[in-house]
């Protein structure tokens, strides 16, 4: 058969498969996330029908998945918007930090992964999927309770620590010097604090350079100034995710309306093309050795990551109910914990075993997040009413 045509045939069955394992999710209410996994893990090197002749599209189409996931996650906040979330949550998000990113490093450390295993694993546990949980609030109907703030700022703060992250993992990963990756950090940090303030002051212009009133003018230019600046950050040594954060909070009111709008129907397609080449990319019989260990940090993660919403919520005056619904709702991971496990996969520097308890792991955690948000207000009230229930001596006595 001809070359083009097998790679047409392949790459449609893909699409078309990742399109019923999207409905399938829909159906019963999860995230895509884990099932898109699910199959890259049946079509990758040791699943049931491996693919090898669209290799060079799924790798820049992954990439292109990660800057539109960042890029989109960027327009959700202004400048102004960060600079009160992180005001707001920023001893919640220090104790975020320490909780969830500890249990990530201590199991690398445990399996012998040494620093750099330890610093990824740690941005594995520790980010929430900021995607998953807006969904979930979303279905749910709560984006306008009290406690739904909170959870807003903490992922708030996440993102500004990945700014920070990324970078760093990047330098790390890419094994340069201390100097180098001192360098890699001043240049984020000067990077952030220059978009920073252009979002602040000159948001307007911004906007008004990407802005057009023709809808495939529009696109292109909001498309290709993603991928520019992804690009240009990437060649400084500072991720290209970040630099798709910051395109996207320097980019503001309509504009950024209608940029998500536009780029939503493309991110949902290469995120989806990005999670499948993650699971292309790991073998699923290296799964079950670190299966294991994937739940023990799944039961601990989900323990930490509710104990940081209620903490968090209690501080703001929310009560028992709103703070048990915010750590449920922060329990998901997804996206970006795939993201950090990519990059050190995709610069050789951990072992074939971390990617396959990262994907483990999420897979878990992208199942467990939406059943605990979902769960956790049914069982926080039955425990409430058994507290209220009067005890049988009293209730005889009348007392």
């Amino acid at each position: 058969m001809d070359h083009t045509a097998l790679e047409l045939i392949e790459l449609g069955g893909v699409f078309f498969v990742l399109g019923v394992l999207g409905r399938l999710a829909g159906r019963i209410g999860l995230s895509p996330i884990p099932l898109y996994l699910l199959g890259g893990l049946c079509f990758g090197q040791g699943g049931l029908i491996p693919l090898g002749d669209i290799d060079e599209f799924t790798a820049l189409a992954s990439e292109i998945g990660v800057v539109l996931l960042l890029l989109l996650l960027g327009l959700e906040y202004s400048a102004a918007e960060l600079f009160t979330g992180l005001k707001r949550s920023w001893m919640a998000g220090l104790l975020d930090i320490v909780l969830n990113a500890a249990p990530g490093a201590i199991v690398a450390l445990i399996l012998g992964w040494g620093p750099v295993g330890a610093l990824v694993m740690a941005g594995v546990t520790y980010i929430s999927s900021s995607g998953i949980i807006a969904k979930v609030l979303g279905d749910l109907g709560r984006l306008g309770n009290r406690e739904t703030p909170v959870v807003l700022s903490i992922l708030v703060f996440e993102d500004l620590v990945m700014a920070l992250y990324l970078p760093i993992l990047t330098a790390v990963l890419g094994g340069v010097s201390l100097l180098g990756g001192m360098k890699a950090v001043g240049i984020s940090l000067l990077a952030i604090t220059v978009v920073l303030v252009i979002a602040l002051k000159f948001g307007r212009y911004v906007s008004a350079v990407v802005d057009s009133p023709d809808r495939e003018v529009f696109l292109l230019k909001v498309l290709g100034a993603a991928l520019l600046v992804a690009g240009l950050a990437s060649a400084m040594q500072v991720s290209a995710a970040v630099g798709a954060f910051l395109l996207g909070i320097a980019i503001s009111g309509s504009t950024a309306e209608n940029a998500t709008h536009m780029l939503e129907p493309l991110r949902d397609l290469f995120a989806a093309v990005f999670f499948v080449v993650f699971g292309l990319n790991t073998n699923p019989a290296s799964i079950p050795p670190v299966l294991g260990w994937a739940i023990v940090l799944a039961v601990s993660t989900t323990l930490t990551k509710i104990g940081t919403g209620w903490w968090a919520a209690r501080k703001q005056g929310v009560g028992r109910m709103g703070r048990a619904r915010a750590g449920a709702a922060l329990v998901a991971r997804g996206e970006f914990s795939i993201v950090i496990a990519g990059l050190a996969v995709a610069a050789g520097a951990v072992t074939g075993e971390l990617a396959a308890l990262a994907t483990a792991y999420v897979l878990l955690m992208a199942i467990l997040g939406p059943v605990a948000a979902r769960v956790v207000e049914p069982i926080a009230q039955s425990l409430q009413r058994k507290k209220d229930r009067p005890a049988p001596e009293a209730a005889a006595t009348g007392g």
